[in-house]
């Protein structure tokens, strides 16, 4: 930025009303302006400099990336180009995952490879076992998945090397293919069931549908339908921009600290019931309304901001959340396999009303991803404790991929945000018996 510089067509101009200055800031490419140049915006030379108060980073951009494409006004979600509605359709999970890593989808040999590479790694150690034994009972899913995953940072101290492009990726493969074991042996130690091994002739999702699901000695074979839509879901969680988890494990991953410890802390992100935990909070809201006549009352609530509408809005669309259309589609498909799940009626009244009604249209209360993803979950026979690691388990992959992208930018640093400061000025201190 260059004070009372000559105008330009790619410029903003600023003037401080202040000091009387005019100042011109270059604009990026996507309207963007860096948030340095207004640091030069000053009162006194020795004044720190104009800087941006931003809660929630709701209009901060802190990367450039080219992995997930999001217009919230239209409805628009796309991974590296490809619209999400086609590759859920088309695509497999581990193939999207292959190129959200990698860029571009892969030829079949490409394929081959990397669904070898990923099945060759799916064990974990033996010793995870007995740290899962140490959990209760009914110890939440998430939380033993989280602290199995900050575990294994342990087994393979090499994964420190994050400046080794080959260390990288193979903890990459390592976490895709783990993932699936751990939420099947935390699924089976809540049941008191014992753990069941990965089998490498399956598929993906039907290897970890195998290993929740088996019992005994007889042979296990998932319906197509729910492996298909479980593989649907999969894609549709895969990525989705910069949410929460996301700038977490990018902000971990700037201290250039492990995948494992940067994923555990993007999972911690994805706990709560704002993030991955919001398909469990529909759920719940769903079963508390109980019935269709229930409705009307509970809408009042909301209207009353005495209720909160689980599963509708979204801080990014502002249309109709595509990947709710897909989900939505799915859940019929799962529905004829499983029997029609009791809640949905209340689930399809209530997108009725939000659709519907000028309160709810008037502030962008669409369906959004976690609003049936739920209901087939539980169809599935999935208890609401594993639906924040079915969120999980494909948003690695997303996760793995903003973590490559954080450190193959050479622009990028050490997370450090500014604060606005509104504490005591200095004072002196005062012993504890002359406190008054």
């Amino acid at each position: 930025m260059t004070e009372n510089a000559s105008e330009g067509a790619n410029t903003l101009s600023i003037r401080d009303n202040r000091t009387g200055r005019d100042y011109e800031v270059d604009i990026l490419d996507g309207d963007v302006i860096r948030a340095m140049d207004l640091r030069q915006i000053k009162v006194n030379e020795d004044d720190f400099g104009m800087m941006t108060y931003d809660p929630g980073y709701t209009n901060t951009a802190s990367t450039r990336s080219t992995i997930t494409y999001i217009d919230g006004g239209k409805g628009i979600l796309r991974y590296r180009g490809y619209p999400i509605d086609q590759l859920a359709e088309h695509s497999s999970h581990l193939e999207v995952a292959y190129l959200l890593l990698n860029g571009e989808l892969p030829t079949r040999s490409e394929f081959d490879d990397f669904v070898h590479e990923v099945t060759f790694h799916t064990y974990v150690h033996e010793n995870i076992k007995e740290l899962f034994s140490g959990f209760r009972y009914d110890a939440h899913a998430m939380g033993m998945v989280m602290s199995g995953v900050a575990a294994l940072s342990s087994f393979y101290p090499e994964a420190k090397s994050v400046d080794d492009p080959d260390a990288r990726s193979q903890q990459i493969i390592r976490l895709i293919a783990k993932m699936p074991t751990l939420a099947a042996y935390a699924y089976r130690h809540h049941r008191g069931l014992p753990y069941v091994y990965p089998e490498n002739e399956l598929g993906y999702t039907a290897n970890f549908l195998n290993m929740l699901f088996s019992v005994g000695s007889r042979e296990y074979n998932p319906n197509p339908v729910l492996e298909k839509a479980l593989d649907i879901l999969f894609i549709l969680h895969a990525d989705h921009e910069q949410n929460c988890s996301a700038t977490t494990m990018r902000v971990i991953g700037s201290a250039n600290a492990d995948p494992y410890s940067a994923l555990a802390g993007a999972m911690g992100a994805l706990y709560g019931p704002l993030h991955g935990g919001a398909n469990e909070a529909v759920l719940r809201m769903l079963t508390r309304i109980g019935s269709v006549e229930n409705i009307p009352a509970f809408m009042e609530g909301v209207k009353r901001r005495e209720e909160r509408l689980m599963g509708f809005g979204h801080r990014v669309y502002k249309a109709y959340d595509p990947r709710a259309s897909i989900i939505k589609r799915t859940a019929d498909e799962v529905f004829e396999v499983t029997g029609r799940n009791p809640l949905l009626d209340i689930a399809l009244e209530l997108e009725r009303i939000a659709l519907n009604e000028d309160f709810f249209v008037e502030r962008n209360l669409y369906p959004n991803v976690d609003f049936y993803s739920g209901l087939i979950y539980q169809a599935m026979g999935f208890p609401v404790e594993m639906f924040p690691v079915l969120f999980a388990i494909p948003r690695t992959v997303g996760w793995l991929a903003q973590w490559e992208e954080l450190l193959n930018d050479p622009e990028q640093r050490i997370a450090r945000p500014r604060q606005v400061f509104e504490g005591a000025s200095e004072r002196d201190f005062v012993l504890m018996d002359d406190r008054t």
